[in-house]
């Protein structure tokens, strides 16, 4: 059985930082795409990150350089390093399994998600 759990969230100044964590159990890191998707009010789902079992990564442009996603296959935990965080930033962070590749950040592309968690950047 998947099982993914975001947590981590909180409120930030703009320009500093946070680190979300997804706790994963029935996957195996090895062989899917993980990713990092967010979602503020009124919009879509949109991408931020993927990781594949190689550890080759994909960013969305508005996130490349300030943000991070890395795996601990020891303990099948994703993270999500988020540095120089701006106010549009803010939206709810879900960590979701894909695929057995990373093509695109795509949400269609992704089959289980967790539950969600907040972040909120005030300027």
């Amino acid at each position: 059985q998947v099982r993914l759990m975001e947590s981590g969230g909180g409120s930030v100044e703009a320009g500093g930082s946070l680190r979300v964590s997804c706790a994963v159990s029935g996957v195996n890191f090895d062989r899917y795409c993980m990713g990092w998707f967010r979602q503020a009010p009124g919009k879509e789902r949109e991408g931020v990150a993927t990781i594949n079992g190689d550890g080759i990564t994909l960013y969305s442009a508005s996130v490349k350089g300030r943000f991070t996603v890395s795996e601990d296959k020891t303990k099948n935990i994703l993270y999500l390093q988020m540095n120089m965080l701006k106010p549009e930033d803010t939206a709810e962070y879900y960590c979701g399994r894909g695929g057995h590749y990373c093509w695109l950040i795509r949400a269609s592309d992704f089959t289980y998600w967790g539950q969600g968690t907040q972040v909120t950047v005030s300027a």
